[in-house]
């Protein structure tokens, strides 16, 4: 079993180094490839798996050879039980564009049947800024380091170090760094697919 979200995020991270290379901002490519900027932004963020005809217009509208963008992706390897990562190979993932100080760190993707798992590392810098948003599936987050005011729909939640968080995604969420130090959490994503 390979694992097809790990390629998820590869191909979100490479659309958005070479849309940033070409110097065009997500609208842009969006204008230019008649996809929506919601949806360009999901994709290169790896919170969607993009159809084929999607990613071949995105594709095509970067102008680049079909064969060349897929010749350095490659899946992780077989399960073989268990998954061992240093912490020198997390993946910096920037998941929204238009956030400051959200500094994710992908540790584990891994799919599992109808649904796959992801687990992050997000450093919270202080003031960090950024919109509600939200996703499929449900999230949990624990804090490993520092305070944060957790807007949950229309309620604020409080969490300090060692508090814990799992809420359905669907509801829009943000969390907020108040304080003048860092906060860090885990954020586990359990992603539901139809």
């Amino acid at each position: 079993m390979t694992n097809s979200d790990y390629l998820t995020v590869q191909i979100g991270n490479k659309i958005k180094s070479i849309r940033k290379e070409i110097g065009w901002k997500v609208g842009e490519l969006a204008d230019k490839s008649g996809i929506s900027i919601a949806m360009i932004s999901k994709i290169e963020n790896g919170r969607v798996i993009p159809t084929i005809p999607s990613l071949l217009q995105i594709i095509q509208t970067l102008n680049l050879n079909i064969g060349d963008f897929f010749s350095d992706l490659k899946s992780e390897d077989e399960f073989k039980g268990y998954i061992f990562r240093k912490r020198s190979d997390y993946t910096a993932v920037n998941k929204e564009e238009e956030s400051i100080g959200y500094e994710y760190e992908l540790i584990l993707n891994f799919p599992l049947e109808k649904s796959s798992m992801e687990i992050s590392l997000l450093t919270l810098k202080s003031q960090a800024q950024r919109a509600s948003v939200s996703t499929s599936g449900f999230e949990y987050i624990y804090i490993l380091k520092g305070n944060i005011s957790f807007e949950l729909g229309s309620e604020v939640l409080e969490l300090d170090e060692g508090d814990s968080l799992f809420f359905d995604g669907n509801i829009p969420h943000v969390p907020q760094n108040k304080s003048s130090s860092d906060a860090v959490l885990l954020v586990v994503y359990f992603i539901t697919m139809n």
